[in-house]
């Protein structure tokens, strides 16, 4: 009898741990600004300058993030919340100093953020330049540009000589209103 008991809560504890992994990985960047929004001031909620992420581990999907907002009562304008698998990790005031040199300091158009990070990055994969490599990471910036709000997904890919190796091969820029394609600055030939 306690053998079943054992096994049971076995069961039970690997989906649970299963599930809270699934729901982890599932978390797009727009998720993140409305859990980010619980950890800052409301002078500062929805007013979103930056979304990024590191270089993904073990996977193509990003699992740190950062989205950075305006806050008017700090002196460099900015608060930053840090996730890590979707959990709140840090807050803190990013030291950004560069940023109203190029003007991105200022608020994204939220009407123009139609396209999430899961989109963006689903999209750009399906380059064609990119077809016939294996992408093994990415990273992801969400940020002002000339033409609106701007997904720019960095690429690593396999080395073809030693495949378990990768080698950033550049960026695929994606507008965050429609998903097009607004720069292809991909280098193949460094996977040789």
């Amino acid at each position: 009898m306690k053998t079943k008991v054992g096994g049971f809560l076995w069961v039970l504890a690997t989906t649970l741990f299963l599930a809270t992994f699934a729901r982890a990985a599932e978390v797009t960047a727009f998720d993140l600004v409305k859990e980010g929004n619980r950890y800052i001031g409301e002078q500062s909620k929805d007013r979103v300058v930056q979304i990024r992420s590191d270089k993904s581990v073990g996977g193509i999907t990003p699992n740190i993030w950062y989205v950075v907002y305006y806050d008017e009562t700090a002196s460099l304008k900015a608060v930053e919340v840090k996730f890590g698998g979707g959990k709140m990790m840090d807050v803190k005031r990013p030291l950004r100093l560069l940023e109203p040199i190029r003007d991105r300091h200022l608020e994204l158009n939220r009407k123009q953020l139609k396209v999430d990070s899961d989109d963006a990055l689903k999209k750009a994969l399906k380059e064609p330049i990119l077809e016939k490599l294996t992408i093994k990471a990415t990273s992801m910036k969400l940020e002002n540009s000339d033409n609106g709000p701007v997904w720019k997904i960095k690429l690593w890919a396999a080395k073809l000589k030693q495949p378990t190796r990768d080698v950033d091969i550049g960026e695929i820029h994606l507008a965050a209103e429609d998903g097009k394609v607004v720069k292809l600055d991909v280098h193949i030939d460094r996977v040789d």
